[in-house]
């Protein structure tokens, strides 16, 4: 990276052969030298960032600040109900991705799936998960968007935008036309109201769900 530091370093992903008090002192040290301001994690459930802070407490440590997890209208159960009670008991920010599930919230899957996308690559389409049902459920919030005259991905990212708890949002773009169209998302925030995040929720109904083992970990799994 040519970097003398980073803002905020990441430890994506829990590494089930590593203690994460070995991971706490390893971040500790690396702040210490001056390499990072921060450090966060990607990725990793409740139980986990919670022991990280409380061995980073129990030590004399530096918490985690933030965590990254995937954020979106069609992926919710982390951001909204497994971290629920981490916010305010250790001031844990979100860092979140994937806005647009993959593509999936721009509306152009609608059809049949666009050739030459991330969801036209077998193994992206199996990492997303229930891909048909989410292409449906991003269809059923277009009238939403348009009746606020903006596209479905400039409101998939404001509605990100929109929840306190979430810190940044971060995006993608393949060229300058979607970075921009991304970026208008800033003057829309303002029009999710309530009575906008209650009715994407009746046509998209929130459903907690227990996080399952992505590809990586099951990869990590059988090689490791």
């Amino acid at each position: 990276m040519n970097l003398d530091y980073v803002d905020v370093l990441y430890c994506i992903r829990p590494d089930p052969y590593t203690p994460v008090e070995e991971t706490v002192r390893a971040m500790n040290y690396v702040i210490e030298r001056g390499w990072t301001f921060y450090w966060g994690t990607s990725q990793w459930p409740a139980p986990l960032i919670m022991e990280a802070c409380e061995i980073a407490d129990r030590l004399g440590l530096i918490r985690p600040v933030v965590e990254q997890p995937i954020y979106n209208m069609l992926n919710r159960s982390r951001v909204d109900h497994e971290y629920l009670h981490l916010y305010k008991k250790y001031k844990l920010g979100l860092t979140t991705w994937a806005p647009l599930s993959s593509g999936i919230l721009t509306g152009k899957h609608s059809n049949g799936t666009v050739k030459g996308t991330r969801m036209d690559i077998p193994v992206m389409k199996a990492f997303v998960g229930e891909y048909d049902q989410r292409v449906a459920n991003a269809d059923k919030l277009k009238p939403v968007a348009e009746e606020l005259g903006v596209s479905l991905p400039e409101l998939a990212i404001a509605w990100c935008m929109s929840n306190e708890n979430v810190s940044s949002v971060l995006i993608a773009a393949r060229n300058l036309a979607q970075l921009k169209q991304n970026l208008k998302a800033l003057s829309v925030v303002e029009k999710v109201t309530p009575e906008v995040k209650a009715k994407i929720e009746s046509l998209v109904p929130f459903v907690p769900e227990v996080a399952k083992p992505d590809g990586t970990e099951k990869r990590r799994t059988k090689f490791l």
